[in-house]
């Protein structure tokens, strides 16, 4: 079988640093790009961390671009509490990697147009605020024919973790959500929502921690010294890999159940802000016609994930 093209936009914190080492080292992944996003913490910071990661998964030479420093309308705003002040839990290194002189925008776009010329369209992984991906869908929707599908990490259908309703990755800029899905509905791109009925389920703990950093691949030792940083900092036995489950759905899709349901994102500036409403009555006919409202976007939700089997999928790669 040959490994799914694949390009992922991150911001690079704790999780979407074992996102990138599964897609490197995964046989059924081909990482053709990564892209770099404001988030988790400041897009230059991010590209610092990425490259650090990518060295350490023993990652050749992939095109690595800088994408939007700060949300679409709303303030910045970062998660030290939970990543640290580097977003790396204070193990970012510095690296040579070359960053390519394209803005994330136009590396993507140059990938995704060869995708349409060649006919091999790549699955698009965003474990970020998906500013880039909205900014590229709008200004170049040609490519729209070489996404195979766009996989998020974003979202709930239920509770949120910054707000009663709102999940981190969309709040940090819910405008970049609506259109992200806007676009997706008009161009014909299928959409999976990784959300937080997932998110949290697929553990690691301290024990898996140590066999990590007994090998001296630095990895293991890197992905090892992370589990236990967050374990310590959340005063907790095992974490969830949180992003990394995006690119584990690629490799084996069969672990994770969705369900499509037609989803908006709500941009209002009040409590709701961020919240992507899922839409899961029986019959999805809008009752009340509200002017100036974007249409919904059918989207296969995770719903159910194979924790257990996800987690041992994670660890055997790393692990080689």
């Amino acid at each position: 079988m040959n490994p799914t093209p694949v390009i992922m936009d991150v911001d690079t914190g704790i999780d979407d640093a074992f996102a990138l080492m599964f897609a490197v080292r995964h046989p059924a992944i081909d990482l053709r790009a990564v892209t770099c996003v404001g988030g988790n913490t400041g897009v230059d910071q991010v590209l610092a961390n990425t490259c650090y990661v990518l060295d350490a998964a023993g990652a050749g030479e992939i095109p690595l671009g800088r994408g939007a420093p700060q949300p679409l309308l709303a303030a910045p705003a970062d998660a030290g509490r939970f990543h640290g002040s580097d977003g790396l839990g204070g193990f970012s290194r510095q690296s040579d990697r070359r960053i390519d002189r394209r803005s994330a925008v136009d590396l993507l776009r140059h990938e995704l147009s060869s995708a349409v010329a060649t006919g091999e369209p790549i699955t698009l992984v965003a474990t970020a605020p998906l500013t880039t991906i909205a900014l590229l869908l709008r200004a170049h929707p040609e490519v729209a024919g070489g996404i195979e599908r766009l996989v998020f990490m974003g979202g709930a259908a239920g509770p949120g973790n910054v707000t009663a309703v709102a999940e981190h990755n969309v709040f940090h800029d819910p405008e970049a959500a609506a259109i992200t899905l806007a676009a997706a509905r008009d161009l014909d791109i299928p959409v999976t929502m990784y959300g937080l009925e997932v998110f949290g389920q697929v553990l690691v703990d301290r024990e898996q921690a140590a066999r990590l950093r007994s090998h001296l691949d630095p990895a293991c030792q890197l992905a090892g010294a992370l589990i236990d940083a967050r374990c310590t900092l959340l005063d907790v036995d095992a974490i969830t890999i949180g992003d990394a489950g995006t690119v584990c759905a690629v490799a084996d899709p069969d672990g994770l159940t969705t369900h499509r349901h037609p989803v908006r994102v709500d941009t209002g500036f009040g409590y709701s802000r961020g919240q992507t409403i899922v839409d899961r009555r029986e019959s999805t006919v809008d009752r009340v016609r509200l002017p100036g409202f974007l249409a919904p976007t059918e989207v296969d939700v995770a719903e159910h994930v194979d924790a257990r089997g996800y987690a041992d999928l994670w660890l055997r790669t790393l692990l080689g």
